[in-house]
């Protein structure tokens, strides 16, 4: 499974640093056009490279850097989405499909919203790729409340963003992860997506068992 060299997370970070890390977090969260970035991916692997040892030769970030930029990262790229959201509006979603515009990426966004509710969805949705760049100005769009939109905003932001870094932190310690970095990253979004499932299910269940009591009545 390979990535374009362009967007390849290992190329990104040994050609732009953190620098580039934070602005592809940025883009990634906070801007539509960045669906396509591999957010999960790089965090993982700055979190790798954070645990190498600076002059051996190998890739090396700063561990304290990289989590403080990533953080503020997407928490500034989630509040500029909303803010797209909410002063484009329908007219930004009522667009027809383009290359880079896809409406069925906005519907799956308001699916999460709406079946979760505001705060578990805003918190979720980090961990669902394109799903979390479509998030954020869906929530614009559809009038939640600054408050709580901030509020989630953090705690999600914060859970991903220094969360997988760790993790990928971790991970880099015992390994050298660079080659592994793409499966690596999947089975992270297959665990993360685990609590999603099995919310899913216990709301089937208990759809069923009141479709059940009504019968019943």
């Amino acid at each position: 499974m390979h990535l374009p060299s362009w967007i390849e997370p290992a190329h990104l970070i040994s050609t732009y640093g953190t620098i580039g890390l934070i602005v592809v977090i940025f883009a990634e969260t906070g801007l539509l056009i960045g669906f396509f970035l591999p957010g999960d991916s790089l965090l993982v692997l700055a979190g790798a490279y954070s645990a190498t040892k600076a002059g051996t030769g190998e890739p090396h970030l700063n561990l304290v850097t990289v989590l403080i930029g990533v953080a503020i990262a997407a928490m500034v790229g989630a509040q500029t989405g909303y803010a797209i959201g909410r002063f484009g509006g329908p007219r930004l979603f009522d667009r027809p499909r383009s290359r880079v515009f896809n409406p069925k990426n906005v519907d799956k966004a308001h699916e999460v919203l709406q079946h979760y509710g505001e705060g578990k969805a805003i918190v979720l949705a980090r961990f669902i790729p394109i799903v979390r760049t479509f998030m954020n100005p869906v929530c614009g769009a559809a009038r939640v409340p600054v408050r709580t939109f901030t509020l989630w905003k953090v705690v999600g932001g914060l859970t991903w963003s220094i969360g997988v870094t760790l993790i990928g932190f971790v991970v880099g310690k015992s390994i050298k992860i660079d080659k592994y970095v793409i499966p690596g990253t999947i089975v992270i979004v297959l665990l993360s997506v685990i609590p999603i499932a099995l919310e899913a299910r216990k709301s089937k269940q208990r759809k069923v068992a009141a479709e059940a009591a009504s019968t019943v009545r």
